[in-house]
């Protein structure tokens, strides 16, 4: 089940898939391990093994002596014996004889174990036990105010309060040794409690954050690994990666620890490949070595001013490296080329109709697309439907071209087409009105009023009230 000492916040349930505890995320199976003899009866002559695996924030698991023989069960919170005084609080994490093999494992003697189990945790206990975990982010952010204050190259990582709120241990990362017995009189003077600081790598940083790695899983090293391997550039080597420091580095600024999960199987595979081998003597030239499938098993060569790579099986490299040794030479390794057989991908038809779109990726992107050509065709009509209304404006009120007022000079003129006996077409003259100048203005004809005056009368008229009535002028 989830507990409160997780180091993803704790909590009943994890934080992973939310199901009350029965998986592995979120950090609540944190380190779990299976007790299969849980299920098996013992003997009656049996006397049970008197120490028991308690478990604490984060990964800290240690071992503790049940010398009152206390019926314990897997996930209950028990009141132990601190390691200076006092008394902390933490769950069961194995009991029975696989406590036995852990402690095996872990190459601890029974001799060892001497502090013991108090009691099973009281409701008081486990209430000042939820207090004091409360104060941990506090009092870390308090704590980093200080180091900073005293200008100490470290950062403090982590605070673990123990259960009966009397003392407090401060995981903190390094580059080197830090003078922090200032800091310690400081934070001793703020919290009121016991310190005690302990360096910690930048993996066991990471593994008591937690946190998503780049294969989109969470780290390793905060879920189930238990020991840190030490990685190197020649791991990547041998699995012919990359040396690239960003694509190598996991969250804690390290080689990758998932490194060294295939490593033994590129060694094993690669006990078959011969060892640096550069090029091979044949009578028409020299081959270069180009690249190796190490699970397939082949080499690629290529001679110079060559685009083609010539494919051969390890063994026949290997007789060919013989050969030369010898002052002996192959004809030619096209000759001896390995017949690759070539995959074709046939694409599959769905059985149902692709109706929204669903299959594409990029169905959103077209969507965008669509929408932005579509906006800007919708603005290029409305920027030619503007331009023509400008057009037509300016062709309603501009000069008239001069053809129509030539014609219209002409109009007064007898129109006679001599031979014929229709009677002659006489056009009205055009009647020109007199031009009165306006003051502050251009010249306008003497029946129009000026612009100003109509826009005058429009203004005045929407004034009105509806319940005025017109005056009739008086004679």
């Amino acid at each position: 089940m989830g507990c409160g000492s997780c180091s993803t916040g704790g909590g009943c349930a994890p934080s992973g898939c939310k199901s009350n505890g029965s998986c592995l995320t979120g950090g609540c199976g944190k380190m779990e391990v299976y007790d299969w003899l849980s299920n098996l009866d013992m003997p009656s002559n049996y006397t049970p093994f008197q120490v028991i695996e308690v478990k604490f924030k984060g990964a800290r698991k240690e071992f503790f002596l049940n010398s009152d023989n206390i019926y314990l069960e897997i996930g209950e919170l028990i009141a132990v014996e601190g390691p200076t005084g006092g008394y902390d609080i933490g769950h069961v994490s194995l009991t029975g004889e696989l406590v036995r093999i852990q402690m095996k494992r872990r190459k601890t003697a029974i001799d060892q174990v001497t502090r013991k189990v108090y009691r099973k945790a009281s409701e008081a206990d486990v209430e000042k036990w939820k207090i004091a975990k409360s104060m941990e982010w506090e009092t870390m952010h308090k704590a980093r105010t200080l180091a900073l204050d005293l200008r100490l190259s470290m950062k403090i990582s982590d605070v673990d309060y123990q259960g009966d709120k009397t003392k407090a241990t401060f995981f903190y990362t390094a580059e080197g040794r830090v003078d922090f017995r200032e800091l310690i009189k400081k934070m001793a003077e703020t919290f009121r409690i016991r310190i005690e600081m302990r360096q910690i790598g930048m993996r066991q940083e990471a593994g008591r954050l937690g946190g998503i790695g780049s294969c989109g899983r969470e780290l390793c090293c905060s879920t189930w690994l238990t020991n840190f391997k030490t990685v190197s550039t020649a791991a990547a080597r041998y699995q012919n990666l990359s040396l690239n420091t960003l694509k190598l580095a996991g969250q804690c600024g390290k080689l990758k620890c998932c490194l060294n999960y295939e490593l033994d199987t590129y060694l094993d595979a690669l006990k078959d490949i011969p060892d640096r081998i550069e090029s091979l003597q044949t009578e028409i030239g020299v081959a270069r070595h180009q690249k190796t499938d190490i699970f397939k098993k082949l080499m690629w060569f290529s001679y110079p001013n060559t685009e083609d790579w010539i494919p051969l099986k390890v063994d026949r490299v290997k007789e060919i490296m013989a050969m030369n040794k010898k002052g002996q030479k192959p004809n030619n390794l096209k000759e001896e080329a390995v017949q690759l057989v070539t995959t074709t991908v046939i694409d599959k038809i769905p059985d149902y109709e692709n109706v929204v779109g669903q299959d594409s990726l990029t169905r959103l992107d077209d969507k965008q697309r669509n929408k932005g050509s579509r906006n800007s065709n919708n603005r290029n009509n409305n920027n030619r439907n503007k331009n023509a209304a400008e057009k037509t404006e300016k062709g309603d009120r501009g000069p008239k071209p001069p053809q129509q007022a030539k014609n219209k000079q002409d109009g007064n003129k007898k129109e006679h087409t001599p031979g014929a006996g229709t009677q002659p077409k006489v056009q009205p003259k055009a009647q020109t009105q007199p031009k009165v100048k306006v003051a502050g203005g251009p010249e306008q004809p003497a029946g129009e009023k000026p612009a100003g005056s109509r826009n005058n009368r429009n203004r005045n008229n929407r004034r009105k009230k509806p319940t005025d009535k017109p005056k009739n002028d008086q004679a």
